[in-house]
């Protein structure tokens, strides 16, 4: 909200150059919100792949969480009005390749009852196959 005083006050003094510095600094802070929420979200869909593949089982709890999940980064990356998606399918790898640590530490505290540390878990699940799921999933590719 202040960000939205301030420009109105360049605006109405007229320093068009310091408007312009603002808004790409918003639209910057704009962006990085998103990213932040697509990779939370990556997170999440990657450790209930992770603990899927890793037990070679699913509950209706864990098919839940990947379905919302990948609705949410759907949604986030989507842009309403320009049409598009705010990260290529290069990006959204890249997200998840960033985010798959992450979702590996939580799944070793939850997939067998917390008993595999991650490397032992990362042993049992090939890293490549979980992020190829994901990206079938986040583009549609795969029910």
């Amino acid at each position: 909200m202040e960000e939205l005083l301030e420009l109105k006050g360049f605006l109405l003094s007229g320093n068009i150059a310091d408007a312009l510095l603002l808004v790409e600094e918003m639209t910057e802070m704009s962006k990085d919100d998103k990213l932040n929420k697509i990779f939370s979200f990556s997170i999440i869909l990657l450790l209930h792949l992770i603990k899927q593949k890793a037990e070679s089982r699913s509950t209706r709890s864990w098919e839940i969480s990947i379905f919302n999940s990948v609705k949410q980064i759907q949604r986030t990356n989507k842009r309403r009005k320009a049409k598009g998606t705010y990260l290529t399918l290069e990006e959204l790898r890249e997200t998840l390749e960033d985010a798959y640590e992450s979702g590996l530490r939580q799944a070793a505290l939850e997939a067998f009852e917390g008993k595999y540390e991650a490397d032992e878990l990362a042993a049992m699940v090939d890293q490549n196959k979980i992020i190829d799921q994901a990206i079938a999933l986040i583009s549609g590719d795969e029910a």
